[in-house]
């Protein structure tokens, strides 16, 4: 019995989306198994938007958001390269590298990245700051089946994850969209204002697969 029900905890399915308003994903070690698997309302679209905070005392290398196609495993990945201090954004497996970020250890931050699939230009916006706007790729969707990953990243499509490059920390607030989100509505993000949900992904209505040792928590807050 107590096999079984350790098998239930590394593992839990959502039926249906759930509201997760208030909450965190706690990622409290380091592995290359505990993960979260999100799933998406769009498999095909171009412009996209990605949001999410997170939380951690990381200095390594780590991945925040992973996106695989069968084509492409990195269709879409916010990656932290700790050797050379830069935030990369990989689209359709090109890389735009950001420096010059205070990613700094035990906060919270919010970051947002955008892609305009006609004009190929990404984006990044580190704590409402935006990056200059950076040339990816253009001319194609992303399309064929995702698979969305939190707390590792994919080498191969819904696998090949690395120890060294797993996220360690706790992580809230994603949300996708298939368009380029205007910066008045990345303000609204960030300050934690009304803005528009995801279309793509929802916090407040999420759909999702842990696996591993993955915590739902209430959102950690910071009280003077």
């Amino acid at each position: 019995m107590k096999f079984v029900l350790l098998l239930v905890m590394l593992t839990a399915c959502a039926a249906s989306p759930q509201d997760l308003s208030g909450k965190m994903f706690t990622f409290p070690q380091q592995t290359n198994i505990a993960h979260v698997r999100l799933t998406t309302s769009g498999p095909d679209f171009g412009d996209a938007t990605v949001c999410h905070r997170s939380f951690t005392d990381l200095k390594r290398d780590h991945a925040l958001f992973s996106l695989a196609t069968p084509t492409s495993a990195n269709d879409f990945l916010i990656f932290w390269d700790e050797a050379n201090k830069e935030m990369e954004a990989h689209i359709r497996n090109q890389k735009s590298e950001y420096k010059g970020w205070d990613y700094k250890p035990n906060m919270w931050h919010s970051i947002c990245t955008t892609w305009d699939s006609d004009s190929g230009l990404v984006q990044l916006w580190f704590d409402g700051q935006p990056s200059i706007r950076k040339y990816v790729s253009s001319g194609s969707n992303i399309a064929g089946s995702t698979t969305i990953i939190l707390g590792q990243e994919q080498d191969s499509h819904g696998g090949g994850f690395d120890l060294k490059q797993s996220f360690v920390g706790m992580m809230s607030d994603v949300h996708m969209w298939n368009y380029v989100l205007s910066p008045c509505e990345i303000q609204k993000y960030v300050d934690g204002l009304n803005f528009t949900p995801g279309n793509l992904l929802t916090w407040s209505a999420l759909e999702f697969q842990v696996t591993g040792r993955v915590l739902i928590e209430d959102k950690l807050k910071i009280c003077y």
